[in-house]
């Protein structure tokens, strides 16, 4: 059947109408963009073309095939921007309306020149007639008047249905009697049209967006080769589900710092966009909004149910085995143990808390999660309560950090927020998997106890079968568990003295030596201090009914398989001189099974290269599941 497509469409909107939800077809749709990907169409009304960009909200509708080549679709949110002195439609909203057509008409590119500023309609007279210069005659061809011939005497033929017109020079322009010699005309005042956060770009004029503040980071001052400075950002969210970020400097500092509040919604106008920095800036947004002296901040008086309080993107655990390291997501999950805080020294020797607890969710996997700072004495001294009285809380985690130290684990950096208990279906679902049975159900940690590459049965191997199979030669590390028993330990230099300053949010860790004045120097961190940490180093010899071989236990797992800390020992044989404590200590954990993590690579020491086996978790191999494992192995292979 025939499709009409509105008339006059491109150029209406090109002359400023938002509001006629035209139908236009897409001639072309081309992928652009090298940090975010986005879209560009090429619309048609049948007789103009013009170039538009898509939201990246919507580039699912391009991946998925609801828009393409020759699909007919309606506008409904649109504005027409300026882009490097071309103007380009940014497509907000809109519904395909038939998936596949064939060309409509025969479109050309849009010129500017045929702009209207009015809706999109048949010939709309423009309300006065014509100009006419004195090199060319205008003549209406419209239905309601016909010129035979044009005279240039000036007089109407009153005895025929003609008539004609002098040709006429058009006047130089005169300002209106209001405005003569009152100086230069105002520039227009009134307040900028709101515009979803999606739609901004630095080469619009005049724009204004209505947000809720999701988050605000601290006040935090630099120093640089320009000098001294302060600098603080927030977060905005808008109804449409767009989020970017506001910074501010130095003095702007001092005007917005106080009046922006967490959960309150602005209108914000007059500030200028430049390229996110990634490297601080999680929001999906290639923008960042630098506010200026001259900027706008209104607070909006009342509740604007549309703009939700909140966005999250949550992951499940399973996959933040496999994201990459340094990355920030959303996670949801159930809180099963909380750790004590304890105090950790930085590089700067302030002291800050660090705590850790365990969540797990539907996956059947656990993750850890490392509080810092007021983390730890606000969310995590409440959690750690709930916990203790029987309540396992729901925990919800904006922009979480992704480490891989033993593993994967997240850890909280300044953007991150915790909500307890969130009133979100993600929640109540979680709860009421944890309540109806979750709870009972065994848990994997990705932190230590498995590692990327599988499940537990999957990756079990023999001692024989890293040798066999080449393990840790590929350009990533293999993984596996082996079952495995302690056969012998070295007890020289089983440990080291260690620095204990903290490096961002990781401990330094470096080895430490004693100075002049008795205090232990770090060369690393070049700071003294008067104690130091002990750290396990230890090279442990394993076997299984397959082979022998050497791992290397540091410091969690060297607790793991010796049951003391590296510092009671250090001091049990170097201080105390009990050899027989020591000893016994030693080999207490000779010849007892263990499950052990292993991480397997191949490293290069001088000219050689060697594999490096080192243990990520060590347990005592439990034989009642060791049991039901050997069980599942059987039952697996008698399937076959």
């Amino acid at each position: 059947m025939p499709v009409n497509l509105t008339a006059n469409a491109i150029s209406a909107i090109n002359g400023g109408d938002v509001n006629s939800k035209p139908l236009v077809q897409v001639l072309d749709i081309k992928l652009i963009g090298s940090t975010q990907e986005r879209y560009r169409l090429l619309l048609s009304d049948s007789v103009a073309t013009q170039h538009a960009m898509l939201a990246t909200q919507l580039n699912d509708r391009v991946k998925t095939g609801g828009v393409r080549k020759g699909s007919v679709i309606q506008l409904i949110d649109y504005i027409c921007s300026t882009v490097q002195n071309r103007k380009i439609i940014v497509v907000l909203n809109m519904e395909t309306i038939i998936p596949d057509c064939d060309v409509i008409g025969n479109p050309k590119m849009f010129s500017e020149a045929d702009s209207v500023p009015q809706k999109p309609g048949p010939d709309m007279p423009s309300g006065r007639p014509p100009l006419i210069n004195n090199n060319n005659v205008g003549v209406q061809t419209s239905a309601r008047t016909s010129f035979s011939h044009v005279k240039t005497s000036g007089f109407q033929n009153q005895g025929s249905n003609t008539a004609s017109f002098r040709p006429t020079v058009q006047p130089p322009y005169q300002p209106p009697p209001n405005y003569k010699h009152h100086g230069a005309i105002m520039r227009n005042e009134a307040p900028a049209r709101i515009i979803p956060i999606a739609a901004l770009n630095p080469y619009q004029g005049r724009w204004a967006i209505k947000a809720r503040v999701t988050a605000k980071g601290d006040l935090r001052r630099y120093n640089n080769a320009r000098g001294d400075g302060k600098v603080f950002s927030f977060d905005l969210l808008d109804s449409d589900g767009g989020e970017i970020r506001a910074t501010c400097f130095n003095a702007v500092v001092d005007r917005f710092y106080d009046t922006i509040e967490v959960g309150k919604v602005y209108v914000i106008s007059k500030g200028s966009l430049k390229p996110a920095q990634k490297n601080f800036n999680h929001l999906k947004n290639e923008w960042e909004i630098f506010l200026e002296t001259a900027s706008s901040v209104d607070l909006c008086p009342d509740e604007d149910a549309s703009i939700p309080r909140q966005q999250f993107s949550f992951r499940p655990i399973s996959e933040i085995q496999n994201t990459e390291s340094n990355s920030i997501l959303d996670v949801i999950g159930v809180v099963v143990a909380v750790n004590p805080s304890v105090p950790i020294l930085r590089k700067n020797g302030m002291e800050t808390q660090r705590r850790i607890l365990n969540l797990k969710d539907q996956s059947g996997l656990s993750v850890e999660l490392t509080l810092w700072g007021e983390f730890c004495n606000r969310e995590g001294q409440q959690l750690q309560e709930m916990v203790e009285t029987g309540s396992f809380p729901i925990l919800a985690i904006k922009a979480g950090k992704v480490n891989d130290f033993t593993g994967k684990s997240i850890s909280t950096i300044s953007a991150t927020q915790l909500f307890i208990n969130p009133d979100c279906s993600e929640s109540n679902s979680l709860k009421d998997w944890f309540e109806h049975g979750g709870k009972d159900i065994a848990s994997h940690s990705i932190s230590r106890e498995i590692m990327p590459g599988g499940s537990k049965n999957e990756t079990r191997k023999t001692l024989a079968q890293i040798k066999d199979e080449g393990l840790g030669r590929s350009d990533k590390p293999d993984w596996i568990t082996v079952k495995a028993t302690i056969s012998f330990i070295k007890t020289d230099n089983f440990c080291y003295t260690a620095c204990p300053l903290m490096i961002g949010d990781r401990q330094c860790n470096k080895k430490v030596t004693k100075s002049g004045n008795s205090r232990w120097l770090c060369d690393r961190c070049n700071q003294e201090f008067e104690e130091c940490d002990y750290r396990y180093l230890l090279q442990v010899q394993v076997q299984d009914h397959t082979g022998l071989t050497w791992v290397t236990a540091f410091q969690e797992t060297g607790e793991e398989i010796l049951g003391c800390p590296a510092k009671d020992l250090y001091l049990l044989n170097y201080e105390a001189e009990n050899d027989v404590k020591f000893i016994e200590i030693i080999r207490n954990c000779l010849f007892t099974e263990f499950l052990l993590r292993l991480k397997i690579k191949e490293e290069i020491y001088g000219d050689e290269q060697r594999v490096k086996i080192t243990v990520v978790k060590a347990e005592k191999v439990k034989y009642s599941e060791e049991s039901r494992f050997l069980f599942d192995m059987i039952s697996k292979f008698q399937l076959r």
